[in-house]
């Protein structure tokens, strides 16, 4: 049995995936001076069960790489998965230094797309079977897409080229993670996603209103339930008729 966490990290992202083969799936990392030692420990107990870890980053703001450095020390990140991208910041960090690092080096990064296969994210073989996790976003060639990298080698904001993650295995309960795509962008694309139903969603920008999925995109997916972020509760928008 698979078990997935979302992390309580304030305003920030770290999520992680137990699966039930022998796969540990990291997304995003958000990890204080205060809480280091906790998550850095629980981390590596849970890695050193499985034959494959792999760190799924779905951009590089602050709040989605904070510790990247310390996590990279602590578990030797092998497989560091991201969209293709040129991103600069006028303010660099230790942590987004590594995030250029690990998404630059040949050996330890693989680029997601839209529908890309690997072993053992979501192909399987007689070593060990999938994880479950496919990328049902970005689509390299999409216009808008390709205005956002351009936008983010040009230093401005990487929310929108955060990918669409999907979790699904076995029948088990599937799960989309959408990092923090934000309202206006998503409008853009939503008719160029193929998305499935799914039960959980977690709301992309922590939950804000800016990043507020469209009705268009709630009514295709008709999630169960969705999780939002710990924003601000006048910057939060609550989904009406959804749990959450």
């Amino acid at each position: 049995m698979s078990r997935i966490k979302s992390f309580s990290v304030g305003n920030g992202d770290m999520f992680y995936i137990f699966h039930g083969s022998d796969n540990f799936s990291i997304i995003d990392c958000c990890i204080t001076e205060d809480e280091k030692e906790d998550i850095l420990d629980e981390v590596y107990s849970l890695k050193t069960q499985k034959g494959i870890t792999r760190f799924i980053s779905t951009h590089p703001d602050e709040d989605h790489i904070l510790g990247l450095e310390d996590l990279d020390e602590k578990i030797n990140i092998l497989n560091f998965y991201c969209v293709e991208n040129e991103a600069t910041k006028e303010d660099i960090t230790e942590d987004f230094e590594k995030y250029c690092e690990l998404r630059d080096d040949n050996d330890k990064s693989f680029y997601i797309h839209e529908s890309c296969s690997r072993y053992w994210m979501n192909d399987s073989n007689e070593e060990r079977k999938s994880s479950g996790i496919n990328i049902l976003w970005p689509k390299t060639t999409n216009t808008h897409f390709k205005n956002e990298l351009e936008k983010v080698k040009n230093g401005e904001s990487p929310n929108n080229i955060s990918p669409i993650i999907k979790y699904s295995l076995n029948e088990g309960v599937s799960v989309i993670w959408m990092g923090d795509l934000e309202n206006d962008f998503m409008d853009k694309i939503k008719d160029n996603l193929d998305l499935p139903e799914v039960d959980i969603l977690f709301a992309p920008h922590h939950g804000r209103k800016s990043g507020r999925v469209p009705s268009e995109m709630l009514d295709v997916m008709k999630p169960k339930i969705i999780v939002v972020g710990e924003a601000s509760s006048e910057d939060l928008e609550y989904y009406a008729n959804y749990t959450q």
